[in-house]
């Protein structure tokens, strides 16, 4: 079946909202129109996508689902439609996105070299995404550390970092230990650690302010570390710990000259550019 994307369109409004006045608002249409829209949605779909009452609106598990996947759905259609404008104006541009304390600015410098006509712009990827952006459109390469959801993405190994433990400056474990041999693994054990089940961050930056104030631990890769060195932190390298891999990447679907241009070299001067 054909999906209508203004049907769509107005069921995420409705999703947002769980209020049809609100959403028919939003939209500048008529309520009885939006109705009429999202009765026919279900129809076409063979499901109730929400649970009606004389008072609320409540979105059954499928309409919980298409309210997740149409986000997606949305960003990948925006995009496609400015590259397609992009195209049609002339205009060549290259979107890249990078993880926190990963350092791309000399694989840009190289693919400016050879194409300088094209507009580069960056993006950084957060860890909660990660390799989203590849798929929805809105980043056409990506410099990114596993482990991730590879599945659609063609990738390339460049490189892999240590990682370390992060610690607040007074814990026992961040000067030397009694032995003085290095920090492993084991040290580890037993530690409240940010970013567990038990605690998650938003971001790095939260997660590095509750460890700075005593609320857990964090072993994170060291090119994090060294981007957010803070005075109140202390990093020490772990032994024992595999070594996180970091990779060039791309979805498979992106075969444009500029895409695969720019992957190529990225992942050859990235992986000179290993310490």
């Amino acid at each position: 079946m054909d999906l209508d994307l203004r049907k769509l369109r107005y069921f995420a409004a409705l999703a947002e909202n769980l209020h049809f006045g609100r959403a028919a608002e939003s939209l500048f249409i008529a309520q009885p129109v939006l109705s009429r829209q999202i009765r026919a949605l279900e129809r076409e779909l063979g499901c109730d996508l929400l649970v009606r009452t004389t008072r609320s609106v409540q979105l059954t598990p499928a309409g919980a689902q298409l309210y997740e996947e149409s986000r997606g759905l949305f960003t990948s259609v925006d995009s496609a439609v400015r590259r397609v404008r992009e195209v049609d104006r002339g205009v060549e541009r290259l979107v890249v996105g990078f993880a926190s304390g990963l350092y791309i600015s000399a694989a840009l410098r190289a693919f400016a070299d050879t194409r300088p006509g094209v507009e580069i712009e960056l993006l950084g990827l957060t860890w909660w995404e990660r390799e989203v952006p590849l798929r929805d459109g809105r980043v056409d390469v990506g410099y990114l550390r596993r482990p991730f959801d590879e599945s659609g993405l063609r990738t390339v190994t460049v490189g892999a970092e240590p990682e370390v433990a992060c610690l607040p400056v007074g814990h026992r474990l961040a000067g030397p230990v009694a032995t003085g041999r290095p920090l492993l693994a084991a040290d580890l054990a037993g530690e409240p650690t940010i970013g567990a089940q038990a605690r998650r961050a938003a971001s790095i930056e939260e997660k590095f302010e509750l460890i700075a104030s005593g609320h857990g631990i964090a072993v994170v890769p060291r090119g994090v570390a060294e981007a957010y060195s803070r005075p109140d932190l202390i990093f020490r390298q772990v032994m024992g710990l595999d070594p996180v891999e970091t990779c060039i990447a791309v979805a498979e679907n992106r075969r444009e000259r500029r895409v695969r241009e720019f992957a190529e070299i990225a992942a050859a001067v990235l992986a000179e550019n290993i310490s």
